[in-house]
């Protein structure tokens, strides 16, 4: 199936631009921020050969070869006539059962790269697919100077490559020291054969926070939800609609028609198609594909270091807001208009600990170039538009959203429960 497309702040001078670009390929993007070569990334492979070499030819794992400093049945060595080795780096041979190693093969920033941006990611770019629930703050670290303690931060796995969001912005003019150790596993099973360490130091200034959040799949939903979607007619949404793990009978105001493959389905009130977990495939694959994607998604909003913390004590009514990353450990009020200025790469986000109310005929603007699709709003509670409201930006909310009657959107409605509108206007951005 193919998806369609889915207080004032004064702006720092010291901002760099370097990070503009979109996640949505994190190695071609990151490498645009930061300029891109490949990393060696196989360490010593340690004095595990021998050992290796004979378990193989005994067919069983030998004795720490498998592990042992990172070695699998000897870095490089081979399986017997029907052995098992099953060693990082290893080969079969002759019937041989050997799972290869994954290998790091490139890292943002680079290996002793000089004047990092202080809001920069770490990330590790793999040979192969890695099993996601191995990479974490366990496998992945970053740690300051002679500092053995790594820094806060959260790690996310997607589309080959491992990133780490420090939790707070990193100190200037610093050593880094970054680790995925030897228990982040392939999905075929291997493991690195040793930890992978580099380091960097980084700069004065914070980057411009020019990357937006990946959306990846369900960029291609105006409205994309988990148990259902209902609308009081009419409302009029321009972009695909989609549930799940929820079926199409949790879809409600909108007069189904289904497509005669049973793929999809169209509405009056959608300029686009609509999806349901219990469609025809592939339906059911793309939706779950979908829905894990907006779940990292606002997991990769949530983790950015912020710029700009507590602003106007929750409540930025009135307010014009440069790009930055805004976060509150409480709810956010927008009572009266605001308006948010920048150029066309430059990025919002605005992460919100509680719930996010939007009052009823208060507007979002957009102003000197800024876009939609660099618009994001990460709400851990309930979102709420009164009515004849408007918002800009793709909506992540981790409970329900409300669009109280006449509300409208320039961007994405995606909640991890419910999404009711009434009489309500979604129009998906252009990418």
């Amino acid at each position: 199936m193919q998806l369609d497309n889915l207080a004032t702040i004064k702006k720092s001078s010291t901002y760099l631009s370097n990070i503009g670009a979109s996640l949505l390929l994190l190695p071609l993007l990151f490498a645009a921020a930061y300029g891109c070569s490949s990393s060696n990334g196989v360490g010593d492979g340690g004095s595990q050969n021998d050992a290796g070499a004979t378990a193989g030819s005994t067919g069983s794992a030998g004795n720490g070869s498998a592990a042992g400093n990172g070695a699998g049945a000897g870095s490089g060595s081979a399986a017997g006539k029907g052995g098992s080795a099953a060693g990082s780096g290893s080969n079969a041979d002759d019937g041989g059962t050997g799972v290869g190693a994954p290998t790091v093969v490139s890292t943002l920033p680079l290996a002793d790269a000089t004047g990092i941006a202080l809001n920069a990611p770490v990330s590790g770019t793999f040979d192969e697919p890695m099993d996601a629930t191995t990479l974490n703050t366990s496998t992945f670290l970053v740690t300051a100077g002679n500092n053995t303690t790594p820094i806060s931060g959260t790690v996310m796995y997607a589309d080959g490559v491992a990133v780490f969001w420090p939790a707070t912005q990193l100190s200037g003019n610093r050593v880094f020291h970054a680790k995925i150790t030897t228990g982040a596993q392939a999905v075929s099973g291997g493991t690195l054969q040793n930890d992978f360490t580099w380091s960097f130091t980084t700069g004065r200034a914070a980057a411009a926070p020019g990357v937006p959040v990946n959306l990846r799949t369900a960029a291609g939903f105006a409205i994309l939800a988990k148990s259902g979607i209902s609308t009081v007619p009419k409302s009029a949404i321009t972009g695909n609609i989609g549930v799940s793990p929820a079926a199409a009978t949790y879809i409600t105001g909108f007069s189904l028609t289904k497509h005669s493959s049973n793929v999809y389905a169209t509405a009056p009130q959608v300029v686009g198609k609509i999806y349901a977990a219990d469609f025809a495939a592939p339906t059911p694959s793309n939706m779950t594909t979908a829905i894990a994607d907006m779940q990292l998604a606002f997991t990769d909003a949530a983790s950015r270091a912020p710029s700009v913390t507590e602003l106007g004590a929750g409540n930025i009514g009135g307010m014009t807001l440069t790009a930055g990353v805004y976060k509150w450990g409480t709810g956010l009020l927008i009572p009266t208009d605001v308006t948010l200025t920048g150029s066309a790469t430059d990025v919002w986000i605005f992460a919100i600990a509680k719930d996010l109310t939007v009052s009823s005929a208060k507007r979002i603007h957009l102003a000197g170039g800024a876009l939609a699709k660099n618009v994001f709003w990460q709400v851990a509670g309930k979102s709420t538009l009164g009515t004849t409201a408007h918002l800009e930006g793709t909506l992540l909310c981790k409970t329900s959203i409300a669009l109280g009657t006449g509300a409208s959107i320039n961007g994405r409605l995606l909640a991890q429960t419910a999404v009711m509108i009434d009489g309500s206007t979604v129009v998906q951005p252009a990418p």
